[in-house]
């Protein structure tokens, strides 16, 4: 438990300084897994950012200031990957993506807060887009991510999902991710 603290102390410590600059943010990953889904280990703060295009250099330039590279040329990498990989002062790592499309904006603008700890709250990405987002990443962890999201949320929007998963889908020219969520779906609702 003592580690989960650490990360939500972190996290909230991040929200704030990304608040004071009103860069809009949520978290993902697995501290929202925690909030939607089946608990689990989780090492770091998954963070999206809306930096936009053409931002991304002042944005990490501004957080590098304030934590700790992970890689050597952290800048670069984040301005090439759009992900920057930080360090907190009590050694948590933190991996945050610079977001530039209105899909990815629309999902900090869905996002609400959740209370991790007493007094500690969250603004964590929408159930449905995390289940978007987890899809998309098409890892073995993200679909048991998936399927204990779909267990303990009953009430889910499958309509919203499959309109914002499908044109990620075919961007990424993997349309058995649809298959693979709807056998995912399938499997949950037969074990319940």
């Amino acid at each position: 438990m003592a580690a989960v603290n650490q990360l939500v102390a972190q996290a909230v410590d991040l929200q704030g300084i990304l608040d004071e600059r009103s860069w809009p943010s949520c978290i993902i990953g697995g501290l929202a897994v925690i909030r939607w889904g089946e608990a689990r280990l989780t090492r770091d703060v998954d963070v999206s950012l809306f930096a936009g295009f053409g931002n991304e250099e002042t944005v990490a330039r501004a957080l590098l200031e304030l934590f700790e590279p992970r890689i050597d040329d952290a800048l670069q990498f984040a301005v090439t990957n759009r992900v920057l990989l930080l360090r907190g002062p009590s050694g948590v790592p933190i991996d945050i993506a610079l977001a530039a499309f209105p899909f990815e904006n629309e999902i900090i603008e869905r996002a609400s807060a959740f209370e991790y700890l007493p007094g500690l709250s969250l603004r964590t990405v929408a159930a449905e887009d995390l289940i978007v987002l987890k899809a998309f990443a098409n890892r073995r962890r993200d679909w048991s991510d998936i399927a204990g999201i779909i267990a303990r949320q009953s009430w889910l929007d499958w309509r919203a999902i499959a309109e914002r998963l499908a044109p990620l889908a075919e961007l990424k020219d993997e349309p058995g991710i649809l298959r693979e969520l709807d056998r995912v779906r399938k499997e949950v609702a037969e074990e319940s």
